[in-house]
């Protein structure tokens, strides 16, 4: 099995012999100057060299071997999980007997697969672990690369009530969009109904954020923490219809007079009101004699 392909191989190989060599460069003509004030210039020379060796080596290690860190880093929860599981085996294996082993090994395994609010915690990390593998997958498959072969690196991930939320940080030549057009075969090879990509920062387009979905959350009957608020000895109000009449006929329904104000003249002044005229009970008339408003 191929762990890193030719390509990445070789760009890290060019890479890293372009740093070593300009870092080497800078720090060993910088280091040869600065000393040549204190020293020989012939002993400057050499701890330029030696400095500017040191200093190369340093910036372009990192850079040789990032391809299998990277590697390291998609299967270090693995790793840490598997060296943790041994080392505590062997050390249970030499302070105990092997019926004290057998009751913790029932214990660690049986209490996941009886309870199941720790069976749910445990499988639903179980599925980030999944997950980011499935996703190394695809973009290894049909996410196009970068010229050097390096492809979208995955950060973390983590369990949500739907499914799971991985960050990525896209490499130079690479876009969102490339992973928006092929959000369908990220659902099949995620075992997933839906899955969406945005962006994850509002500073850098790099970082993106996808979201697997593979249940639906709102089915289910969710704990609302606002009813044990309410006090059960609150008085409820009757909300029966009673006696309030119903059935009604326009002409069955009293005639009121809705307040209006009074038209103002060209200078924004309300009309005087004629104070001779009597007031009369029946307000239908006075309402439509309409001689009291010219």
């Amino acid at each position: 099995m191929t762990l890193i392909e030719t390509k990445v191989h070789r760009s890290s190989t060019r890479n890293a012999k372009a740093a070593f060599v300009l870092t080497a460069l800078i720090v060993g003509l910088l280091t040869a100057v600065i000393a040549a004030d204190r020293v020989h210039p012939i002993v400057a020379l050499f701890l330029g060299a030696a400095a500017g060796f040191a200093a190369g080596v340093v910036v372009g290690l990192p850079v040789l071997v990032w391809p299998w860190l990277r590697i390291v880093w998609w299967w270090l929860p693995e790793i840490t999980g598997s060296s943790a599981l041994i080392y505590g085996w062997m050390q249970l294996v030499w302070a105990t007997t092997w019926p004290v082993r057998l009751v913790v090994v029932a214990v660690l395994v049986g209490v996941p697969a009886a309870f199941a609010p720790v069976r749910r915690f445990v499988v639903a990390w179980a599925w980030c672990l999944i997950v980011r593998h499935r996703l190394r997958t695809c973009f290894a498959r049909f996410i196009k690369a970068d010229q050097s072969g390096t492809l979208p690196l995955i950060l973390l991930a983590r369990p949500t009530p739907v499914g799971e939320r991985v960050w990525i940080y896209l490499r130079p030549g690479l876009a969102l969009k490339d992973i928006t057009n092929r959000l369908d075969k990220l659902e099949v090879a995620c075992h997933a109904k839906n899955v969406t990509a945005i962006h994850a920062s509002d500073t850098t387009a790099a970082l993106v954020r996808i979201d697997i979905k593979r249940r639906r959350v709102l089915t289910a009957n969710v704990g609302n923490p606002l009813v044990d608020l309410v006090d059960p000895n609150t008085p409820t109000l009757d909300t029966t219809p009673g006696d309030l009449p119903t059935a009604l006929d326009l002409p069955d329904v009293a005639t009121t007079v809705p307040a209006t104000s009074a038209p103002r003249e060209g200078n924004g002044r309300k009309p005087a009101v004629n104070a001779a005229k009597p007031a009369t009970g029946n307000a239908t008339a006075d309402a439509d004699d309409i001689n009291d408003w010219i």
